[in-house]
């Protein structure tokens, strides 16, 4: 096996694209540490130029896999993440939707960051919350068990991609890297809500997901948010029992009033948790309904519902009966020293 970039590198620079088997190599080099700045900027830059592909996706993922640090997690277990990067600058609505699932049974094995495109991301809101972020890895399944919720912190439990944060940062554009995350839970989960920030993507990072044994998800988009979205119509590719569909969906079909993406604008961490937990005790408005959207597909998901009308009554009965806001307040306590 070869540790050096430079063959690769020869390849795409003629415009060839790498197989599952070369890419999951060359990215095994660059996690390693083994290859140098220069190399892995070149190879970032020519994969983004001409577009990555599924193979190559699919590979890079693998390596990811291959050395970031497990939790174990019930096999009914699901993740509700996105890919950042649409600059909406939005409420934290995945990390919501965690809390209502959560609180409805459904193991949440919930991978995240801080803020990469908006003010907030999951980690920043979190911890806000009082959620201990930087769990010991050994405490993790239990805190899973126990709130039915955990938080894997992704520069935590990915720690190899520190090989390539320099050359990333200097680049200053998107490249592979944004895409991988979603793609690489640390507890394994088959089943995950995804969204993306380009719905051009959509269709290659679920093929990616069938490729690497996931057996349902959706990867969604909404009016420019890596989300569903009340907005209007939100695109969605799903993965189920190994058939991929493409559709639309609305709020109207959900049973859900319209409103525009100004609606759900976040601010700081403060602001940001205090909307979130605020919305957990009931406090109606866009936020709350695009929680509900959003929770109602992981619910479609994680077969427990059959459709977003049904998922959305599950979930506002979740929020109204205060089991959502009792899982934040067993996820706090079960994270605390």
């Amino acid at each position: 096996m070869s540790t050096n970039l430079k063959p690769f590198l020869a390849r795409l620079a003629l415009g060839e694209t790498l197989s599952e088997s070369d890419a999951e190599q060359a990215f095994g080099i660059i996690m390693s540490g083994e290859a140098t700045p220069a190399q892995i900027a070149g190879l970032l830059m020519a994969m983004r130029v001409r577009r990555e592909t599924v193979a190559e996706l699919t590979g890079a993922v693998r390596a990811m896999r291959a050395r970031m640090t497990r939790i174990e997690a019930p096999p009914d277990a699901i993740d509700v993440v996105g890919t950042g990067g649409d600059n909406a600058g939005s409420l934290n609505i995945s990390t919501a939707v965690a809390f209502v699932v959560a609180g409805l049974g459904v193991p949440v094995a919930k991978h995240g960051n801080r803020a990469l495109s908006s003010r907030t991301g999951a980690a920043d809101v979190l911890a806000t919350l009082g959620i201990d972020i930087d769990l010991p890895f050994d405490r993790m399944a239990d805190v899973l068990r126990e709130a039915r919720l955990v938080f894997m912190f992704a520069p935590r439990h990915h720690a190899a991609l520190r090989h390539a944060a320099g050359p990333r940062v200097e680049l200053g554009t998107r490249t592979i890297f944004n895409l991988l995350g979603p793609l690489a839970n640390p507890a394994a989960v088959k089943r995950q809500l995804t969204g993306v920030f380009d719905p051009s993507w959509s269709r290659a990072m679920i093929e990616t997901l069938a490729n690497l044994g996931t057996t349902d998800a959706w990867v969604v988009h909404g009016q420019g948010l890596d989300e569903l979205t009340t907005a209007g119509p939100s695109s969605v590719v799903a993965l189920k029992d190994g058939v991929i569909r493409e559709f639309t969906v609305t709020p109207e079909e959900a049973g859900l009033p319209v409103s525009p993406v100004s609606a759900v604008k976040g601010g700081d961490s403060a602001e940001n948790a205090a909307a979130l937990e605020a919305m957990l005790q009931g406090a109606p408005g866009a936020y709350r309904d695009t929680v509900a959207l959003n929770a109602a597909a992981t619910l479609i998901v994680a077969g427990r519902a059959g459709d977003l009308r049904e998922g959305v009554a599950m979930a506002l009965g979740a929020i109204d009966s205060g089991a959502a806001h009792a899982t934040l307040q067993a996820l706090r306590k079960a994270t605390a020293p």
